[in-house]
């Protein structure tokens, strides 16, 4: 039977279960963290990332993909010790979360050397673990592609190509980066069915939607709650149509939740995102979804099937 790697090792596809395909269990800033570790607690992270993962199994969420990787924090040893106290099967990553550039040891070095220590994050562990990343993350925001953004792109699909890992982007659609980075996949010939442009849900332009998927692509409707970049009306129109539409065998719903994120003060998260829960689509999307008309069938679909196939 086809295996999928976790913290807690392989399962089988078929025990992945109701997926949450976009969450993190923290985010930090990588630098800051670093040079200033005594600005966070790390037992009330732990704490919230607990109460956040709980609930969402509560619902019957088993398992949860968290694309934290370099620069957003990337601590595999807190990821696991969450897991292990949940018992959600948590799906990691490996790759560079960057929107304009690379410090000077990736700037000076080919992108072959970034390839190994993805293959290595694979193959081998993360962070000096036997934990082994099942996909690769990678990022263009409104900056566009940049140079070193580039440089990750193809070392991500570079690595897709070595290990057979699918990919999972940031992408920003109201500038058009989805397509910017199926250009560099399909130039690196990666298989489009192995490519998940995230936060695609993040417009309601069904005009560049298709256009994407008319690249091959899964598409993520991954940032409910964040209603600051995107209202939730608009977000399920859009989700609507498309599934009208036939395309729920190729759209994931999730949240992006972060359980804690260190990018604004966190008195500040009840006032600005109110909704942003490992919870939201399930307590209140899909309820309303069903309501328009979109099926029982088509919700397994994008939260049981999509996972499988494209981590498959």
């Amino acid at each position: 039977m086809a295996e999928v790697q976790t913290t807690a090792g392989p399962v089988g596809l078929r025990d992945l279960g109701l997926t949450l395909i976009h969450e993190h269990m923290r985010v930090r800033s990588d630098a800051v963290v670093a040079a200033f570790p005594h600005v966070y607690d790390e037992e009330f992270e732990y704490a919230r990332a607990i109460e956040f993962v709980s609930d969402a199994m509560d619902r019957g969420v088993k398992t949860i993909c968290d694309p934290t990787v370099m620069e957003m924090g990337r601590d595999i040893r807190f990821m696991k010790r969450v897991a292990e106290e949940t018992g959600v099967q948590l799906v990691v990553a490996t790759g560079i979360y960057t929107y304009h550039y690379l410090p000077p040891h990736f700037q000076n070095r080919d992108i072959d050397y970034m390839v190994d220590l993805f293959v290595r994050d694979i193959e081998v562990g993360i962070q000096g673990t036997d934990v082994k990343a099942a996909f690769i993350k990678c990022c263009t925001d409104h900056q566009g592609v940049t140079d070193d953004v580039e440089k990750v792109l193809r070392a991500a699909a570079k690595t897709s190509l070595r290990t057979g890992r699918p990919i999972m982007t940031h992408s920003h659609p109201q500038s058009g980066q989805g397509l910017e980075q199926m250009k560099i996949f399909e130039d690196e010939g990666v298989d489009p069915a192995k490519v998940l442009i995230g936060h695609t849900g993040d417009t309601d332009s069904l005009e560049y939607i298709e256009e994407l998927l008319g690249h091959g692509p899964f598409i993520g409707m991954d940032r409910y709650g964040l209603d600051i970049i995107l209202p939730t009306e608009q977000r399920n129109a859009t989700v609507i149509e498309l599934a009208n539409r036939g395309y729920a065998d190729r759209m994931f719903l999730s949240q992006d939740a972060c359980c804690t994120i260190d990018w604004y003060p966190e008195e500040m998260r009840p006032q600005l995102v109110p909704n942003w829960t490992m919870t939201y689509v399930l307590d209140e999307i899909v309820p309303a979804l069903k309501e328009a008309g979109v099926t029982d069938e088509q919700v397994t679909q994008m939260m049981e099937e999509n996972p499988r196939r494209w981590l498959a």
